[in-house]
C-alpha cells in the first residue's frame, strides 16, 4: 500500500467510538416452531457532538454486530452541545419511556446508567443529569435519548432567531465564569 493509499484510507475511516447497548435473543414462530437470531444495538459516537445508533439482526452475534455498526455509522447525527454539557433541558419520548436529559455545571459528570450513558458518552457531553422516567426497555430508552439530543437547539441559532446576542441565553455558571 503506497502512501497516498494509506492517507485516504486514514481520512476515509475516522476513529469512532464503539459501544455495544444490548444483544438481545430474538424468536420468530414458525410452522416448525420458533427460529432464534441475535439483535445487537450499537451506538457509535466521535465524543466531540456527533453519534448514531445501528440494529442488526442476524443468527450469529458477529454477523449481527457488523450489521448493526455500519447503521450506526450512516445514523450519524449531530448534537449540539455547549461546552461540556447541553444548551438547555429536554425530554425525550419513544413508547413507553421518557429521558429527562438537563446541563450541569463542570465537573459534575455523567449522571446516567446503561445505554443513556453510552449515548451521551460517545457524543461528547462531559456534564449532564439524566432522569429515566416510564418504561425500563432498553432499546425504548436509548431511542428517546436520541429523540431528546434530537430536540435540542444550537444557543447560536437559537440567539439569531430570537434577535438576542448568545451570551443573554447562556446558563448561569457559564455567565458567572465568564464574568469573574
Amino acid at each position: 500500500m503506497s502512501d497516498y493509499e494509506k492517507k485516504v484510507f486514514e481520512q476515509e475511516a475516522p476513529e469512532f467510538d464503539e459501544r455495544v447497548i444490548e444483544i438481545a435473543r430474538v424468536a420468530k414462530v414458525v410452522k416448525g416452531g420458533r427460529r432464534f437470531q441475535f439483535r445487537v444495538t450499537v451506538v457509535i459516537g466521535d465524543n466531540k457532538g456527533k453519534v448514531g445508533m445501528g440494529i442488526g439482526k442476524a443468527n450469529a452475534v458477529p454477523d449481527a454486530m457488523r450489521k448493526a455498526t455500519e447503521r450506526a455509522r450512516k445514523d450519524m447525527r449531530h448534537v449540539a452541545i455547549m461546552g461540556t454539557t447541553i444548551p438547555h433541558e429536554v425530554l425525550g419520548r419513544v413508547g413507553g419511556s421518557r429521558i429527562l436529559l438537563k446541563p450541569a455545571s463542570q465537573g459534575t459528570g455523567v449522571i446516567a446508567a446503561g445505554g443513556v450513558r453510552a449515548v451521551l458518552e460517545a457524543a461528547g457531553v462531559r456534564d449532564i443529569l439524566t432522569k429515566s422516567l416510564g418504561g425500563s426497555n432498553v432499546l425504548n430508552s436509548v431511542m428517546a435519548t436520541f429523540s431528546a439530543l434530537d430536540g435540542l437547539k444550537s444557543p447560536a441559532v437559537e440567539a439569531a432567531r430570537r434577535g438576542k446576542p448568545v451570551e443573554e441565553l447562556m446558563p448561569f455558571w457559564e455567565r458567572r465564569r465568564k464574568n469573574g
